[in-house]
């Protein structure tokens, strides 16, 4: 009766939100984000939007069948692509509904690539723009899959992988952060990070089986920075610390181990942890060891700029900040001085300096920000290599 009783309430504040004026996106950001996410589908059609910025009264009109696909080059991948999505669609869906889905996937990519010659389709692009129509339906998941694929989607669909990769690299900075003998593990193992690329890509749609999960991130992708699924990924790995270290420390049995995602979860508190880590080790803090300049430059991450909306309240990332301090002062309450004074008595090998400075600033409830340096230079000092 509780959880309902919350429910009920996070609903009424979610439509307050929607029905304010003007809408409160960095209140829908978090909702998105926190215990639940947006809770029905009836909701994700109205918010979705907003956190997308997207006009809903201007959808565009449906696409024209024939032309689209006529000579377009991209049509006999997407079609392969999609006949081998039925694992996509609701178990149960009579035939005929699905493939009539099936049609209006095929349709949504297709105008939108169409509108955007600048965009190369990539195989796991339609597990993204599935999960869209499931839940908003074809007019709706056009308009959304199209802002989504400029923005935040927008590395994956350039004519190389370079982008991609450079997000990959963001993975392991974020583990050595939290958990070096992991990090360390992984390096001596030489797995790469390539388990995660399916993950990242897809939005973890293709790897997760239970709908209600994919849809619950998506909820809290939407929300965030485009270089969340990548701290979401990292989470993944560092909870299932245990089992890596258990694990022969070779490429192939690392590899095997993290390729197989647990479908058990616990989905709420490590969207939880992925959020706190952000604001903890924020892009910019990684980039030196996340690689190339060049290739940074034109990453996501930098367009996201452009994204954000006029008003600072409504960036993810202040939302995400708002909620960590928030967090921080609850322990902070909990920890007093002793957490405090070991700290400053332990001496720390280099490599836990930045622990032990995000612990005292947790102690001290300075959340935090201040190790956010607002101008990086972006020296790379490694370069992963992930593709050969």
């Amino acid at each position: 009766a509780d959880f309902d009783a919350k429910k009920k309430r996070k609903m009424a504040e979610i439509y307050q939100a929607l029905n304010s004026d003007p809408t409160d996106v960095a209140k829908l950001r978090r909702m998105a984000i926190s215990e639940g996410g947006l809770l029905t589908d009836e909701i994700r059609c109205k918010v979705w939007p907003k956190l997308l910025s997207v006009n809903t009264d201007d959808l565009p009109p449906p696409p024209a069948r024939k032309e689209l696909r006529e000579d377009n080059k991209d049509y006999q991948q997407v079609l392969l692509d999609v006949r081998r999505s039925l694992r996509r669609f609701p178990p149960g869906m009579p035939d005929d509904q699905r493939e009539g889905l099936q049609e209006e996937l095929i349709d949504i990519i297709l105008h939108v690539l169409k509108r955007n010659p600048q965009l190369h389709y990539y195989q796991g692009y339609h597990d993204i723009v599935v999960t869209f129509l499931l839940v908003v339906g074809d007019r709706l998941a056009t308009a959304l899959v199209e802002k989504l694929s400029t923005h935040h989607l927008r590395d994956f669909m350039d004519p190389t992988m370079d982008n991609t990769k450079h997000i990959l690299n963001y993975l392991m900075p974020i583990i050595d952060q939290v958990n070096p003998e992991v990090h360390d593990f992984m390096q001596s193992a030489e797995v790469g990070t390539i388990f995660a690329l399916s993950w990242l890509i897809t939005w973890f749609g293709h790897v997760l089986s239970d709908f209600r999960h994919v849809v619950r991130l998506y909820d809290f992708f939407l929300a965030c920075h485009p270089l969340m699924p990548i701290y979401f990924a990292a989470v993944i790995v560092l909870h299932r610390e245990q089992e890596v270290l258990d694990c022969e420390c070779d490429m192939a049995s690392v590899h095997h181990l993290l390729s197989q995602i647990p479908q058990d979860l616990p989905y709420e508190s490590l969207i939880s942890k992925a959020g706190d880590l952000f604001v903890q080790f924020p892009p910019s803090e990684l980039a030196k060891e996340a690689a190339q300049a060049a290739q940074a430059e034109r990453t996501a991450a930098s367009t996201f700029k452009d994204f954000e909306l006029a008003s600072v309240q409504q960036r993810p990332d202040t939302v995400l900040r708002q909620r960590f301090r928030e967090r921080l002062r609850g322990e902070e309450r909990l920890r007093g001085e002793e957490r405090t004074k070991s700290i400053l008595t332990k001496p720390r090998t280099n490599r836990f300096v930045k622990l032990a400075v995000m612990g005292l600033t947790v102690a001290l409830g300075a959340a935090a920000l201040a190790v956010v340096k607002s101008a990086l230079e972006w020296a790379p000092k490694f370069e992963l290599q992930i593709f050969p």
